[in-house]
């Protein structure tokens, strides 16, 4: 009997788990229309910031998260990758179940990396595109004499 209790609890903890995760996944109760009145602001500093970041994780990943190259000898063989090598010479299973998660590892740290790099690469891109972008929309708010246009001639404009 006690077993039975146990199962329906554990059956209704699951099932609310399930909804509380699919309650994630939904837009809310004011939906996903875009009307909630609020709009994206990113300001070059914020696209900076990221880039930054991006790139100086890059740089730190890239020095300490390299355990297949650190200790090099000179064919090239990382300390991690020898030592997988001398316990298979040995016969040792683990020496290939070090090969694999050194294998695994770096295939995942150079997946992160490219994923830094895209993202530091896309925002410079990004702030310099803005940057430019902002530059000529100023250009064509300027007279020929190049003196600003005035907001009440670009009010006339617009109506």
């Amino acid at each position: 009997m006690v077993f039975d209790q146990e199962w329906v609890a554990a059956v209704a903890a699951s099932r609310e788990r399930q909804l509380a995760g699919m309650r994630l996944n939904t837009a809310g109760p004011e939906g996903g229309s875009g009307d909630s009145g609020k709009d994206l602001i990113v300001t070059q500093d914020d696209l900076g910031a990221v880039g930054h970041e991006a790139y100086l994780l890059h740089d730190l990943l890239r020095r300490k998260a390299d355990i297949a190259g650190a200790g090099q000898d000179t064919k090239g063989a990382g300390s991690t990758a020898r030592a997988a090598q001398e316990l298979t010479s040995r016969h040792l299973t683990t020496g290939g179940e070090l090969f694999t998660t050194l294998t695994v590892w770096d295939a995942q740290v150079k997946t992160v990396l490219q994923m830094c790099a895209h993202i530091s690469n896309h925002l410079d891109y990004s702030k310099k595109s803005y940057a430019a972008n902002d530059k000529r929309i100023e250009d064509s708010l300027r007279h020929r004499n190049g003196t600003p246009v005035s907001v009440s001639e670009i009010t006339k404009h617009v109506r």
